[in-house]
């Protein structure tokens, strides 16, 4: 992996906007952490996926049909707590309290994944070099999908936007059964360190055994308990997954994979073109700003750009802060990309997929 360094260009807008997003907060009197709306929205989300699995293994619910919606609200309480609490909490803005903003980062355990690999995955590469070849890893799927102009186009790509959201259901799977160690291998071999305090062959036996409790909470014991056939139990768990993994990927593509996203490619000297901040307008693009219920729901994700360029505020702030990001950015001269709904995103990033897809998707930096 190369150093990527960022160019000094218009720095001036990186202090006013970060001057103007200060004063926010002072002049409000105002924490840029979350607050007791944020609480209310972990226990909300924290019912959604627990309540289900509780009344399915206390034995209230014992036939098949709400067996499987039990499974499948849980796969609607799964991203929403991965995306209101753990995300959060991971950045460090949940709390300003370092051990609540871990031990609501932890609640990843809950989903099956893996602290110490997605911090460095998403806060490290995803944030730091988004939507650059080599770097983000977002970008770069499995060969059966192409979300990068400059990664090899295949003749298969051509209906990635077809059978693209199958493979999306699978990105929860993936994390309990392969992604964590695949990921913590190539970490060690970049020379990556996870943790400040465990060593290697902790960290892997700290993997390992949340796995095995994560299978042994939520398939071994509802295979025990649940008066079903275990094949439905079988059918429900994937159900939850791939439920959970629709939502989740279909979220974070329709920030970053879509026509108004660029690719930026360093050049010799490793260097972009654009600071960091605005590569973040470059890169990334909101969603259905106006929707305050499905912000509640996803957490604030829909105004990527804000969390983008301040990833230490939490999501409850994101609403007000797109006020200042967008009349800077025009003050500026610079892009603010914004799709007017969820729906409208979604089919952006159909049209994204069926681009790349095709030789009209390569060997563009600008897509």
């Amino acid at each position: 992996m190369r150093n990527i360094k960022y160019s000094r260009h218009k720095l001036n807008f990186t202090t006013e906007l970060r001057n103007s997003v200060n004063e926010y907060f002072s002049k409000n009197n105002i924490q840029p952490y979350g607050n007791r709306k944020i609480y209310l929205k972990t226990i909300f989300m924290g019912l959604l996926y627990l309540v289900p699995y509780i009344l399915m293994v206390s034995g209230l619910v014992t036939s098949v049909i709400p067996v499987l919606v039990c499974w499948f609200v849980m796969g609607l309480g799964m991203p929403g707590l991965g995306m209101v609490t753990m995300h959060d909490a991971n950045h460090g803005s949940f709390s300003k309290h370092e051990w609540v903003n871990r031990f609501f980062g932890n609640s990843l355990y809950l989903l099956g994944g893996f602290p110490p690999n997605w911090r460095y995955q998403h806060n490290t590469l995803h944030h730091g070099f988004t939507n650059i070849e080599g770097h983000d890893e977002d970008i770069a799927p499995p060969g059966i999908l192409r979300f990068s102009p400059h990664r090899p186009l295949k003749k298969i790509h051509r209906y990635q936007h077809i059978y693209a959201w199958f493979f999306y259901s699978l990105m929860t799977i993936s994390w309990i059964v392969s992604k964590d160690f695949r990921r913590f291998k190539k970490y060690q071999k970049m020379g990556v360190k996870l943790s400040g305090k465990r060593r290697v062959n902790q960290l892997l036996s700290h993997i390992i055994l949340s796995k095995i409790v994560y299978y042994c909470v939520f398939l071994l014991i509802p295979l025990l308990t649940i008066p079903v056939s275990w094949y439905w139990i079988v059918a429900g768990f994937l159900l939850m997954h791939f439920t959970a993994g629709l939502v989740l990927s279909t979220i974070f593509q329709a920030a970053h994979v879509v026509p108004s996203s660029e690719y930026p490619m360093p050049d010799k000297d490793g260097q972009i073109e654009n600071n960091w901040t605005i590569h973040q307008l470059h890169t990334t693009c909101d969603f259905a700003p106006k929707s305050k219920i499905f912000s509640w729901f996803v957490g604030g994700l829909n105004f990527q750009v804000e969390h983008h360029l301040f990833p230490n505020v939490s999501h409850i702030h994101y609403r007000k802060i797109s006020e200042i990001v967008q009349a800077k950015a025009k003050e500026f001269n610079l892009p603010y990309h914004v799709n007017k709904s969820f729906v409208h995103a979604v089919w952006q990033h159909i049209r994204m997929l069926k681009l790349l897809g095709s030789s009209k998707g390569t060997a563009n930096p600008a897509c």
